[in-house]
């Protein structure tokens, strides 16, 4: 069996994958499920709920959502907005460079990171937006004015992504009005998620009040060149990795290119759903979950190497100066816990900062 190398937050892990071509995955292994009770008090049918999501947690760590209350017209207006940004010419790409950023926001070109150490350099180009109270529906204008010292030092939103795209029609409209529906979806599922965790529906309620909340609108060119190709001889899109924080939502366009490593080791491809999202678990919650709850690997290869591919992936967290231990819920007298506090913030920037020395290495040699 082949190696990957994959980044983490103590350094390179090496992986064994199957050899095989990817396939497009089972029912079983990335599960369908409705959540339109996630709008009603039901507390019944919200049990339901979260048995089946801990049911595909424990299992594959990923999962689509249907009636997630994502409305069709946000989601095209996004998509509609990355193709106008990523279509400019470089010049004007250029004035939202993350370059300038403290906290990876702005535009990243292709062909500058390397997501999995094993694979080649990420074909894509991303732009990046993170939360930022002002924008956030569940917070008043006095709020906003009072955020504590401990926290407003976590946030991580900036203005120059709004001042570098502000001669796009309506492009920070579309933006904050997709990220808005979804910070309000994530703070629905992760009640959800305390009570597959066998905790009150609100447990984590105050845990996500100024949350890890970053939006990324991806955009994947075209490989004509590798048409024909295995998937193993093309160029990675974005290479083999895990997500950082708790749950990612990921809205995909009808190319796609989302391949997850399932539990034989073997590259399966979740393919787009129409008006669904994917959610898959992050390396934080799998970590508070005492690993009972599956942070997979994944990445992205082109399906058809003749088309370009758009995603916008979510991914939401707990408020980052907030220390979390591994949840009583999932410790016990012969399954004591694995890991030790860590605040969400910490736990990035552990990431962030092994990345860059891994970074610094590669291109010293």
């Amino acid at each position: 069996m082949p190696i990957i190398t994959l980044r983490s937050s103590y350094g390179p892990v090496e992986k064994y994958v199957s050899d095989k071509e990817p396939r497009e995955c089972a029912l079983e292994e990335v599960p369908i499920i409705d959540v339109g009770c996630l709008r009603t008090a039901d507390m019944a049918e919200l049990r339901a709920l979260a048995d089946k999501i801990k049911a595909a947690a424990t299992q594959t760590g990923f999962f689509y959502i249907v009636n997630h209350g994502v409305s069709r017209e946000s989601t095209e207006r996004i998509a509609d907005a990355a193709k106008r940004f990523f279509k400019q010419p470089v010049e004007l790409k250029e004035k939202a460079n993350r370059r300038q950023s403290r906290y990876f926001n702005g535009w990243q070109p292709p062909l500058v990171q390397r997501a999995c150490v094993s694979e080649s350099l990420d074909h894509k180009e991303g732009f990046s937006f993170r939360y930022d109270p002002q924008f956030d529906p569940a917070k008043t204008d006095k709020d906003v004015q009072d955020i504590p010292d401990e926290i407003s030092r976590e946030i991580r939103g900036e203005q120059f992504v709004w001042d570098s795209t502000a001669h796009i029609a309506g492009f920070k409209d579309a933006c904050i009005g997709y990220w808005q529906q979804c910070l309000e979806l994530s703070r629905r599922l992760i009640q959800v998620f305390a009570l597959t965790l066998d905790l009150p529906l609100t447990y984590f309620d105050k845990l996500v009040t100024y949350p890890g909340a970053d939006c990324v609108l991806n955009y994947y060119p075209a490989q004509p060149a590798h048409a024909g190709q295995p998937y193993n001889a093309r160029n990675a899109g974005l290479g083999a990795h895990t997500d950082l924080q708790c749950l990612t939502l990921l809205w995909q366009d009808a190319t796609g290119g989302l391949q997850v490593l399932n539990k034989d080791n073997e590259w399966v491809i979740v393919p787009p759903l129409k008006d669904s999202l994917v959610v898959n678990i992050g390396d934080y919650l799998m970590r508070l979950t005492n690993d009972r709850f599956k942070s997979t690997v994944h990445r992205v290869y082109p399906v058809d190497t003749s088309c370009d591919r758009y995603s916008v992936p979510f991914f939401f967290g707990f408020n980052f100066n907030e220390t979390c231990a591994v949840l009583p819920s999932c410790t016990s007298a012969t399954e004591p816990a694995k890991y030790a506090p860590i605040s969400c913030g910490e736990w990035c920037q552990l990431r962030f900062k092994q990345e860059s020395f891994d970074d610094a290495v590669e291109n010293a040699a």
